[in-house]
């Protein structure tokens, strides 16, 4: 009834987020362009794409569904994006927040925009399932081609910075505790999921950032690409396994 609509327009704490959300986004006039730009770089890479009509929201604060994409319709929540430093984050944890930023709204809509492109996968290995995720990355910074890595996956750049100078020795963790074709479903917890850190069970944790399986993920197909001759619509329907063997992906030792 209308009248659940009604209260719901005077209701406190939606017009705190409303109004919070006109301060920050006004007449979403920079996003409009961006968004636009973006269209464009999916375009280049499937002409039959057609931009979804964008529909902004308040979805009080539920960011596990920051940007939905169906079919003809995106929705994008705006409340999610007031910076992470606003009051009205003050009680979520900083891994949770760290995202909650205007500028990473596009990085949002282009992950969206990823997904139905990338062939489905059996997901039993832990290296399929990486992969799958570096799948996606891949497209993503494709779609962005201005954003820096570190943005892309969400990422701080010390926090980039420290999965790049310890490559070489999770990656031995990796092998050493028989990992990358163990089919153990714990580990897409441990080292994909969103966390606070990732989950070697060492001192190490610590320090590390969460979902370092997905910077490693994108590290082996960026390897792939390199050393094999193919476009990137082909890369996509190539089997993650198999990606792997051919990525010749070898650590670098820093």
């Amino acid at each position: 009834p209308d009248s659940v609509w009604t209260a719901k327009m005077k209701d406190e704490d939606e017009l705190f987020l409303f109004n919070a959300s006109q301060e920050v986004f006004g007449d979403f006039s920079k996003e409009k362009t961006d968004l636009t730009e973006l269209f464009k770089h999916v375009k280049y890479y499937f002409p039959k794409f057609s931009p979804p009509r964008i529909i902004t929201i308040l979805s009080n604060v539920d960011y596990e569904n920051k940007v939905i994409y169906a079919d003809s319709l995106m929705f994008i929540s705006l409340d999610v994006y007031l910076g992470q430093g606003h009051k009205v984050y003050e009680d979520y944890p900083v891994y949770i927040k760290q995202n909650f930023n205007p500028d990473h709204m596009l990085i949002d809509v282009a992950e969206q925009l990823a997904m139905p492109v990338i062939k489905p996968n059996p997901l039993k290995s832990y290296i399929s399932r990486i992969v799958q995720e570096g799948k996606k990355k891949y497209m993503m910074s494709a779609f962005l081609p201005k954003t820096v890595a570190s943005d892309i996956l969400g990422y701080t750049t010390e926090q980039y910075d420290w999965a790049a100078s310890s490559e070489s020795s999770i990656w031995k963790y990796f092998i050493q505790k028989e990992m990358l074709y163990s089919s153990d479903p714990t580990l897409t917890e441990r080292f994909i999921s969103d966390a606070p850190f990732s989950k070697f069970y060492l001192e190490v944790d610590k320090d590390s950032p969460g979902r370092i399986g997905v910077w490693f993920g994108w590290q082996i197909v960026n390897s792939y690409m390199r050393n094999n001759d193919i476009s990137i619509q082909e890369m996509l329907v190539v089997d993650n396994e198999e990606l792997f063997t051919k990525s010749k992906y070898k650590p670098k030792k820093r």
